[in-house]
C-alpha cells in the first residue's frame, strides 16, 4: 500500500497519489451501479474503502479513515441485503421511507455526529472534528438506508458532498473535492432513478393487491 500512497500522478499541477486515485474512481463507480441497483455496487465499494483508508489515515483526518472500516461492514451487509431483495420484473426492489424512518435517520445523524466529533477531539484524531464527524456519521445512515433499499439515503449523501467538498479541499485533497462534485451530479440523478422506480414498484403492488 506504500507504493500507492507514495507514488502517482500530476494533475492541472496537483499530484494525486495511486491510492487516491484508484479509491476516488472506485468510489464514483460505485454511485454509478447504484444508481442501476446492481449488485457490483458492493463488491466495488469493498475496493474502493481499502483504497481510501489508506489516503485518510496518511492525511490525519480520522474520522473519514475510521469510516472506512464501519463501510466495509455495512457494503457487506448491503450486500447480503440486495441479494435477498432482488425482484425479477424490477431489480432490487426499493422504496420511500416511513416518516419514523426518516426521523430516525435525522436522529441518528445529528446525535452521531455530536458523539463522533467528542471522541475525535478527545483523541485528537482529526484537525476538523466536526465536519469530519458529520461525514462519517452521514455516511453510515446512507449506506445503512441505501442497503434496506429507502430513496432517501441519495438526500443523504447530498449533505455528506455539501460537507465533504471544502473539508478535502481544505485538506490538500483536490482531486477527491473534484469527485465528490462529481458525485452531486450522480446522486441527484441516482435520486430521481430510485424515486421513479419506488413509485412504479409501489403501483405494481397496489394493482396486485386489488386484483387479489
Amino acid at each position: 500500500m506504500d507504493f500507492l500512497l507514495q507514488h502517482g500522478v500530476t494533475v492541472f499541477g496537483q499530484w494525486i497519489s495511486i491510492a487516491e486515485l484508484a479509491g476516488q474512481v472506485l468510489a464514483l463507480a460505485v454511485v454509478f451501479l447504484a444508481d442501476r441497483r446492481t449488485l457490483w455496487t458492493w463488491p466495488v465499494q469493498v475496493g474502493a474503502t481499502i483504497l481510501l483508508f489508506s489516503v485518510y489515515v496518511s492525511a490525519h483526518l480520522g474520522g473519514l479513515a475510521s469510516r472506512q472500516i464501519a463501510i466495509l461492514a455495512i457494503s457487506l451487509y448491503g450486500w447480503w441485503a440486495w441479494r435477498r431483495r432482488t425482484d425479477p420484473v424490477n431489480g432490487v426492489v426499493v422504496r420511500t421511507a416511513r416518516a419514523t424512518e426518516r426521523w430516525a435517520m435525522l436522529g441518528a445523524f445529528v446525535v452521531g455526529t455530536a458523539a463522533m466529533a467528542l471522541v475525535l477531539q478527545a483523541l485528537n484524531a482529526s484537525w476538523a472534528p466536526w465536519p469530519d464527524a458529520a461525514i462519517f456519521i452521514g455516511t453510515l445512515v446512507a449506506f445503512g438506508a441505501q442497503g434496506a433499499g429507502l430513496v432517501e439515503f441519495w438526500g443523504v449523501w447530498l449533505v455528506v458532498d455539501a460537507i465533504g467538498v471544502p473539508l478535502q479541499i481544505s485538506s490538500g485533497l483536490y482531486f477527491s473535492a473534484a469527485i465528490y462534485l462529481v458525485f452531486a451530479v450522480l446522486v441527484v440523478h441516482g435520486w430521481w432513478n430510485w424515486n421513479r422506480s419506488a413509485k412504479r414498484v409501489a403501483a405494481h403492488r397496489a394493482v396486485t393487491a386489488a386484483s387479489s
